[in-house]
């Protein structure tokens, strides 16, 4: 049964912590049977046929037949079309930073807040160099 737990975990595109949630079982319980390590009980069994009404739990206990009890209930899976050239990328970190000194708003608020000044910036580099800017009065 294992198995097809893990099949039936993949036509759903779930992982093992999203479906013990679902169907109220403790996380690790999901991965002891599929370790092999426990067999699902009656309640288990209970649980994911209230919870997934269109698998064929005679084929979830025993193999026999098909995952889904008819073929329109399969889950189809969403394919976007690729759009990467029409999204605008900007490389943020191919220039140099200049500290911010302070940020003023447009409009001043109406409920008198306490002023944030920023203190500190840290910019890490891809080749694992970092630069600290202090905005500290000492």
């Amino acid at each position: 049964m294992n198995d097809r737990l893990q099949q039936f975990l993949s036509a759903e595109n779930l992982t093992q912590s999203q479906f013990a949630d679902s169907i109220n079982v403790a996380r690790a319980s999901i991965s002891h049977i599929l370790a092999g390590r426990n067999k699902p009980g009656f309640e288990f069994i209970e649980n994911v046929a209230k919870r997934y009404p269109s698998l064929n739990i005679e084929w979830f206990i025993t193999g026999k037949g098909k995952m889904y009890k008819s073929a329109s209930e399969a889950p189809v899976a969403q394919v976007s079309p690729a759009v990467e050239d029409d999204i605008p990328t900007v490389d943020l970190f191919s220039k140099p930073v200049e500290p911010i000194k302070s940020i003023t708003l447009d409009k001043p608020r109406q409920t008198p807040i306490k002023e944030k000044n920023i203190s500190k910036i840290l910019v890490f580099y891809t080749d694992g160099t970092f630069e600290e800017y202090n905005n500290n009065k000492e």
